[in-house]
């Protein structure tokens, strides 16, 4: 059900089906309730918390790993991290930026670990919600325009532009998920900005 490595898939699995709560779903509540029912070991809320994450991780870790079983790989590891240490978060920063930071950290140690040299993927955008013909053909051409355009950024700079346009993480949470200073987060988003602009035309550069 979930792809989550060990006992705590077959376990996820066994209590999605018959776990029950008289406190009330947890799809009706907040990222740290859901961790604070997690550090209870309350599998469903669990399950909640890997659904809602696991498309935004994916998406994200495509940018900065070449293989689609390191993606998955670190996606595990990182939801990993989530059950067994919930109380690892301090509650200074959102709880997304807390899982990003874990998932950012890993991948860059997956990086390291492969053997083969790593190419960067651009992140792709997501059409929301319906869409008339012209609409649909405009997303599709601004996918296309922005995936040769980011994927001549370096990895860092991919990274800086995937979180700001496509995850709506502020400078500051970026800053804390790359671990590095915010102004370097804005010379990176600064620069990226300057080749996209170089590279798209038109409402797409008026776009960013």
């Amino acid at each position: 059900m979930l792809g989550f490595h060990g006992a705590a898939n077959k376990q996820a699995q066994s209590a999605a089906q018959s776990a029950a709560t008289s406190r009330g779903p947890p799809e009706t509540l907040d990222d740290v309730r859901l961790l604070e029912r997690i550090a209870e070991k309350d599998l469903r809320a669990f399950e909640v918390m890997f659904r809602a994450y696991q498309p935004r991780l994916t998406r994200f870790l495509k940018t900065i790993l070449r293989r689609a079983q390191s993606v998955e790989e670190v996606l595990d590891d990182t939801m990993l991290v989530v059950w067994t240490h919930p109380d690892r978060y301090n509650g200074k920063s959102k709880v997304s930026t807390w899982i990003f930071a874990i998932a950012y950290r890993k991948a860059l140690r997956a990086l390291k670990r492969q053997d083969e040299p790593v190419e960067d993927h651009a992140a792709e955008m997501r059409a929301s919600g319906e869409a008339g013909p012209e609409q649909l053909v405009s997303r599709r051409q601004i996918q296309e325009a922005l995936k040769g355009a980011i994927k001549e950024l370096s990895r860092e700079h991919q990274t800086v532009v995937d979180l700001t346009y496509f995850h709506e993480f502020g400078y500051r949470e970026i800053a804390e998920i790359m671990s590095c200073p915010v102004d370097t987060v804005k010379t990176r988003m600064f620069h990226a900005r300057r080749h996209l602009k170089a590279k798209l035309s038109g409402q797409l550069a008026d776009w960013l």
